[in-house]
């Protein structure tokens, strides 16, 4: 089976994952990414049957439907997850959970249940859509998915997001609906104990608060979040729910984030050194540094951790700090950065910081080289 996905991020960053609700596809979490890239690699899907992802005949499963996601993580050589679902996303989460927890550092159910609905009722749907096609029920789902002030305050996104509805195979989603009919994780659901957070929305009428509140009573340890929205509150409230996905996949507070990002540029090695080597005389210099340098800056969105890498790099050369230097060559490669990239900035410095210091710093590049045993000088 063909899944479409996208991954975005730098290679040293810790893989989120994100699994779309019935009806829609991988781009539902685009208002997110931006705010998450600082700190994960995001990696987005098309469920089965939905978006850009291959259409195989139905009915479907969970099961298979989670089986996929193995499949994508095998094909892209990661190893364990933290993994986001919506809806339909949240009940592949949760055979995620049961059946391949090694998979996970951390799962987020949200606007889920272990069970969404009857059979009755979905076929009563897939009866629908199969004699009056997805029209019949477009609006009824976004009422569903967003509340009035939303569809005020929002209209396009709202129009992307119908005509994105619209757009769906009816197969796929008939198909879907039937995985959805099936699924009941009632009787497994506390076999789930990787770290869990539950989210809803307080005027979801799909998968109530009360619901939400099952979930996190039978889920070991479970944490829950209600957000003042409907169905999607990813897109309704970008901002917040980002947050409270680093909150609870990172930290609250700005040294945690701020240690997580030094981590995915400077690499655990690096880090754990410094940390072995704190004491009472310079202990609050480091704290200085993960606060602000990394906790308020690094995790800026403004900025690729790419861009902050050359940047950063182009700076040190007229400071002629070696050390400093020679450490984010090291790093640059975590972000993503590439031997040519950093030839260019050491060239470009030479004509607006002097050639002395170019010089000085093209040595310096080189030292690193070697020492990594890149292949640079072909």
């Amino acid at each position: 089976m063909k899944t479409n996905y996208k991954i975005q991020g730098t290679p040293n960053s810790p893989v989120l994952m994100f699994s779309n609700s019935l009806g829609a596809d991988l781009t539902m979490w685009d208002e997110l990414v931006p705010l998450l890239l600082p700190y994960f690699r995001v990696l987005q899907y098309d469920t089965r049957g939905h978006g850009q992802s291959e259409l195989t005949e139905g009915p479907y499963t969970i099961e298979r439907l989670g089986q996929d996601v193995i499949s994508l993580l095998d094909q892209l050589n990661i190893d364990k997850v933290y993994f986001c679902g919506l809806s339909m996303g949240g009940l592949i989460g949760q055979y995620l959970g049961i059946h391949h927890p090694d998979r996970l550092h951390k799962l987020i159910l949200s606007n889920t249940d272990s069970k969404i609905g009857t059979v009755n009722r979905w076929n009563e749907r897939i009866n629908t859509i199969n004699e009056q096609g997805m029209q019949a029920i477009v609006d009824s789902t976004m009422e569903k998915w967003f509340t009035p002030f939303y569809h005020k305050i929002n209209p396009a996104r709202v129009a992307q997001m119908k005509e994105l509805f619209l757009a769906n195979k009816t197969l796929g989603y008939t198909a879907c609906c039937s995985a959805l009919g099936a699924a009941d994780f009632r009787s497994e659901i506390k076999k789930i104990t990787v770290e869990t957070l539950i989210i809803t929305g307080d005027e979801d009428t799909v998968t109530n608060v009360v619901q939400a509140k099952g979930l996190q009573k039978e889920i070991p340890n479970a944490k829950l979040k209600v957000f003042p929205a409907r169905h999607l509150p990813s897109t309704e409230l970008p901002m917040e729910y980002a947050d409270t996905l680093i909150d609870f996949l990172v930290g609250k507070e700005t040294v945690d984030r701020g240690m997580h990002v030094r981590r995915t540029v400077l690499g655990n090695t690096h880090v754990d050194a410094a940390n072995q080597n704190k004491n009472e005389f310079n202990s609050d210099f480091q704290e200085f540094i993960s606060n602000y340098a990394w906790g308020e800056i690094w995790t800026r969105p403004g900025l690729s951790k790419h861009t902050r890498s050359l940047i950063t790099l182009s700076m040190l050369i007229p400071l002629n700090r070696k050390a400093e230097f020679k450490m984010h060559v090291k790093a640059a490669f975590n972000n993503g950065v590439t031997v040519k990239e950093i030839k260019e900035v050491i060239l470009q410095s030479g004509i607006y910081c002097g050639l002395p210091a170019a010089n000085d710093a093209m040595h310096a590049a080189e030292a690193v080289f070697e020492e990594l045993a890149l292949n640079y000088k072909e």
